[in-house]
Parts: C-alpha cells; sequence; structure tokens
C-alpha cells in the first residue's frame, strides 16, 4: 500500500510533541486527535452483551499509535487483547518504545501483538489460528478511512453482507463488532450491518480541531450479534 513513516514534530500551537502516521504521502493517522480511538474501544465494550466470570477476549483491527488498544486495556473485563497490524515496523514503534504509553501495551501481559492482514483472519483461519476455532467479545476495528474510502480496494468484500457474516461467525452470543470511520454515518453501510448483526447503531463522535478552530467529527458503527 505505500511506505509507512512515523513522525515527531512539535506543533507551535499546542507547544507539544505530535506523533503523526503516513501511509506515503497521506496522513493516517495524529496523535491530537485521539477521542474517536478511544471511543471505538469504549463505546464497543460497553454494548457486550455476554456475562463471561472469566472475563472477554478482544480483538483490535489496525494499531496504529494504540490508543485503541490501550483504552481496551483500561477495561477490568478485559482477560486478552490480540492487536493484529499488518505493517511490522508499526508494531516495532510500540516495542521499541517510540511512542508515549507504548510500554503500558507492550508490558500488559493480556496483550497479543500479531503481524497479520485483519482482512485474511476475519475471512479464513481466524485471529488466534493456533489455537483453533476460537470465538470473541468485541472486535474493534480502525484500519480504513471509512467502509468506502479504503486503504486498498482488497478489503471490500470485507464490507458486504458476506465478509460481516464471516465476522460475526466469529463472535460470541451477545459480541460486538465495533468500527471507526472517519465519514459522517452512511445509511447503506447501516442498512448492510443490519441486515447481518441483530443491532447496529452509528454514533457520532465529536472533538475539538485546533487546526479549524471548530468541532469535527468522526463516526463509531457498533454491532452486535444475537
Amino acid at each position: 500500500m505505500g511506505e509507512v513513516t512515523l513522525r515527531r514534530r512539535l506543533d507551535p500551537v499546542l507547544q507539544t510533541d505530535v506523533y503523526e502516521v503516513k501511509l506515503g504521502d497521506e496522513f493516517l493517522m495524529s496523535s491530537v486527535f485521539t477521542v474517536a480511538e478511544v471511543e471505538l474501544a469504549r463505546l464497543g465494550l460497553a454494548a457486550v452483551a455476554a456475562d463471561e466470570a472469566d472475563g472477554w477476549d478482544v480483538v483490535v483491527g489496525g494499531l496504529g499509535l494504540g490508543y485503541t488498544a490501550r483504552a481496551a486495556l483500561e477495561d477490568p473485563r478485559v482477560r486478552s487483547l490480540h492487536v493484529v497490524e499488518a505493517v511490522e515496523a508499526v508494531i516495532s514503534w510500540q516495542v521499541r518504545g517510540l511512542l508515549p504509553g507504548a510500554a503500558e501495551l507492550v508490558d500488559d501481559p493480556r496483550t497479543v501483538l500479531t503481524c497479520a492482514d485483519f482482512f485474511e483472519l476475519a475471512g479464513g483461519a481466524g485471529f488466534a489460528p493456533e489455537a483453533g476455532p476460537k470465538r470473541w467479545h468485541a472486535v474493534l476495528l480502525d484500519i480504513d478511512h471509512s467502509p468506502h474510502h479504503l486503504l486498498d480496494d482488497a478489503h471490500a468484500d470485507f464490507y458486504s453482507a458476506a465478509g460481516l457474516r464471516q465476522l460475526a461467525a466469529q463472535l460470541h452470543p451477545g459480541g460486538v463488532f465495533a468500527l471507526w470511520s472517519d465519514d459522517p454515518p452512511d445509511e447503506p453501510f447501516l442498512a448492510v450491518l443490519r441486515e447481518v448483526f441483530a443491532v447496529a447503531d452509528a454514533n457520532v463522535v465529536r472533538f475539538a480541531n485546533h487546526l479549524t478552530g471548530s468541532t469535527s467529527t468522526n463516526t463509531v458503527y457498533v454491532a452486535t450479534v444475537s
């Protein structure tokens, strides 16, 4: 998909170090705008209806700067966190401690970092193939910009009803699929989610944007299996 780079710069307005990830010339994420990444974990886990005395097993698709994964670890009900990231360098940034909060994520015994294609695992052997067939309590996904604005056209099949059914089959009853999107709520995609899942909603997450001097929004879709 192109060269992935991490850069740190001093923001002259905020007077703080900002960490940014780029894919080629395209910005993927910034440590300035993390509200929706955190809400992806909080909204997704809040919707889990499974009652497991031993805790929940959670998948995060896309590691990025680690905000979604760390937010998931803040929930004491999470007993294991499997992070699936396609780019080895992104995992290396965390392991080498190049990002704030990296040790908090990497040193947590619940964390498993896997270098693999999330979309292949979602439609194939599963997110922990070495353990055999396994179900999850939540899958939190933040890779593409939106269900229609993709980093790679090969991801498109995942967002179809057939692709989402393959994912839903890997969830426990009451389990949740949550998805971050940079676009406003998309009614056609919501219709696809509601075709596959028992309940599906789009949550608009608002946050201050110092670059525009106004408020920006992201969307977090939350879908629950019966």
